[in-house]
């Protein structure tokens, strides 16, 4: 059975956050992360939702309870609680 990762955050300005993120992905890939999709809201270009395939539930749930993680969210200017889902199929 496959794992999931899926997470909606809002961020102040995309471009800003895009660059962040991208700068993010070696630790994305330490913690076993694929990226399978990066979407937009429709009507609000700054509302993200990322959808990753996990290597590996726990280095998954790791990585999102990290220090790291939080630090850089706020570095990139996520400016919401996200919203972060574990799914399997």
């Amino acid at each position: 059975m496959a794992n999931y990762l899926l997470i909606r955050h809002k961020v102040r300005d995309f471009p800003e956050w895009k660059r962040g993120y991208d700068a993010h992905l070696p630790k994305r890939l330490e913690a076993g992360l694929t990226e399978k999709y990066l979407l937009q809201g429709a009507g609000d270009p700054n509302q993200v939702v990322l959808f990753f395939e996990a290597e590996d539930s726990s280095r998954a749930k790791a990585f999102v309870e990290s220090a790291d993680l939080r630090e850089t969210m706020q570095k990139v200017g996520v400016v919401d609680k996200p919203d972060i889902h574990f799914l399997t199929g």
